[in-house]
């Protein structure tokens, strides 16, 4: 009947492709991010860019540091601000597993993709 109906597309919006080079990944985690309205169309143009971007922890929370997603052109509202700190969404033993990793020596938190999943949720 519905061959394709199992099918999961995501669109890319931004790579890090230097991250699997200059570090060692131990484990992957996919985070929803909180984002303004014009955020998510200037993400969908494909301008952004996540190659200096990282995580850091703080009060409990991961936020995501560094990413640079553009203005939007055609936005009559107010703009946001390219590089500003957005929030990670996780689930709280993630966080605390991630937080614990981060304090040790010589461990980071460090995105590989930014996309939209299948329902069109900004993932990282």
């Amino acid at each position: 009947m519905a061959a394709n109906a199992n099918k999961t597309t995501s669109i890319v919006a931004a790579r890090n492709r230097k991250a699997k080079h200059n570090y060692f990944i131990e484990s992957v985690f996919e985070a929803g991010l909180v984002l303004l309205g014009t955020e998510v169309k200037s993400l969908r143009k494909g301008r952004s860019s996540i190659e200096e971007a990282y995580a850091i922890e703080q009060d409990h929370e991961l936020y995501l540091l560094n990413a640079y997603i553009p203005s939007y052109s055609a936005s009559t509202q107010t703009q946001h601000e390219p590089r500003r700190q957005r929030k990670l969404l996780l689930h709280k033993s993630e966080i605390e597993r991630l937080a614990k990793n981060v304090n040790r020596e010589g461990m980071a938190i460090v995105p590989l993709s930014l996309y939209f999943n299948s329902r069109g949720i900004a993932k990282i």
